[in-house]
This record gives C-alpha cells, sequence and structure tokens, in this order.
C-alpha cells in the first residue's frame, strides 16, 4: 500500500531532502510551505501523514496541529528546531503523535512514520471490530457517570462531556481494566494517538485530561490514581 505524506516546511532544502528521501522509499509525497498550502492539498487529497514543521510563517505548526486534530485523525509528526521540551509537550497535548528535532536525521524520521502508519492502520483495523460491541458493554456507570461507549457519549446528572478521540479510546481502555495498574507503554497501545520516543508524555497528558474533565478534585484524584513507578489505575 501506498501512503500518502505530506511534508510541510518553509525551508526549501529541508523540504526537498524530506521528499526526495521518501519517494525513494516508496511513498506517495507532497510538499507545501505554509499552512495554506497544506490546507489546498489536504482539501484535495487524502493524507495520511503530515510531517509538520513548528515554526512556520503565518499560522504555526502547533496552531495548525489544534486545526488538523480537530477536523482530523490524520496523523502527525511535528519537525522541531526547537530543544525546549515545553514546545514538544504542547504539541503533543494538541494532538500531535510524535515529534523529531532538527537537524533531521532520515532514518530515525523513516523510523517515526512507518511505526506511526502502521499502529493507525492497526488502530482502523481494531476500530472495525470493536464497533459491535456486545450488549453489556456499552454502557458503563461509575462515580455517578454514564459512559455509553457506542454512543461515545459521557455524562453525568448536570452536564455533558465532549471528548477528544484519543480520551475517548484512554477512556475506554480505562474502564475495560478497572482496578488494574496499566503501564504507559500498554496505554499506547490501547489507543491510536502515540509516540515512540520513550519519555513520551503522551500518557500523561490525556490523564490529566480526563482528570480535568471527570475528577471532582483533578489535583487529588480519586478515580484515575498514579501508581509510581508503574502507571496508572482505574478506581471507578
Amino acid at each position: 500500500m501506498s501512503y500518502h505524506i505530506l511534508v510541510v516546511d518553509d525551508e526549501v532544502v529541508t523540504r526537498t531532502m524530506i521528499c526526495g528521501y521518501f519517494e525513494k522509499q516508496g511513498y506517495s509525497v507532497s510538499q507545501a510551505a505554509d499552512g495554506r498550502e497544506m490546507h489546498k492539498i489536504m482539501n484535495d487529497r487524502h493524507v495520511d501523514l503530515v510531517l509538520l514543521d513548528i515554526n512556520l510563517p503565518g499560522e504555526d505548526g502547533l496552531m495548525l496541529t489544534r486545526d488538523l486534530r480537530s477536523k482530523s485523525d490524520v496523523g502527525i509528526i511535528l519537525v522541531t528546531a526547537r530543544t525546549d521540551s515545553i514546545d514538544r509537550i504542547v504539541g503533543l497535548e494538541m494532538g500531535a503523535d510524535d515529534y523529531c528535532t532538527k537537524p533531521v536525521e532520515l532514518r530515525e524520521l523513516l523510523v517515526r512514520v512507518r511505526n506511526l502508519l502502521w499502529r493507525i492502520s492497526r488502530s482502523n483495523n481494531a476500530t472495525v471490530i470493536e464497533s459491535l460491541p456486545r450488549e453489556n458493554d456499552k454502557i458503563v456507570n461509575f462515580n455517578g457517570w454514564t459512559f455509553d461507549i457506542d454512543r461515545r457519549a459521557l455524562s453525568n446528572a448536570y452536564d455533558a462531556v465532549k471528548l477528544t478521540k484519543a480520551e475517548y479510546e484512554m477512556l475506554v481502555a480505562f474502564t475495560a481494566n478497572p482496578n488494574r495498574v496499566l503501564s504507559r507503554e500498554r496505554l499506547l497501545n490501547l489507543i491510536s494517538h502515540r509516540v515512540d520516543a520513550p519519555n513520551d508524555r503522551t500518557v500523561d497528558v490525556l490523564v490529566r485530561r480526563l482528570r480535568n474533565k471527570i475528577e471532582a478534585e483533578p489535583k487529588k484524584p480519586q478515580l484515575f490514581i498514579t501508581v509510581h513507578g508503574e502507571g496508572y489505575m482505574f478506581a471507578g
């Protein structure tokens, strides 16, 4: 299968180098210099994965990531010259799947692209299977909350909470494994928004977001419990 990759970078040399390398690896590759060109290409053709530079003219890569994630499940790998970890964390919070720093090591980038595409493909296949849950598994009740898995709806007596796809998948993973300690690696294997770096903060970010939306006191969690050195446990 030939995946379509979109390289978004305002540096012509970097953009051309990455495009040429991935074309030689058998991928279909398009390129854009900014957000406007990116949107035009994505409106015209299906894109499987975007390699997105953070430092772009006009709307930067972080804002484009948030915009993309609000509309699409396309794979997003941020490519950045910034070394400050806060930018990477913000990028992950906005919906990026992974990041790679400049100067780009092409073989490393290829591995990250292959892994993300494989995981997206596996997740899509799993979604087809999981789209028909057993009748008794469709509704989960915990601590005053009702989680309708089939409708992707979470509510209590007072309010309905909107979940992103990643938050929804994380909550499905937790509610399917109550009172069991799940490592970060295990949780990453249960959701489709993943990154490969061993110091990845994706799980921590998603747990924090679920706490803020569900816990009565997010800073004193009673549902999503941190088990130091091991991972997280859902105590609903």
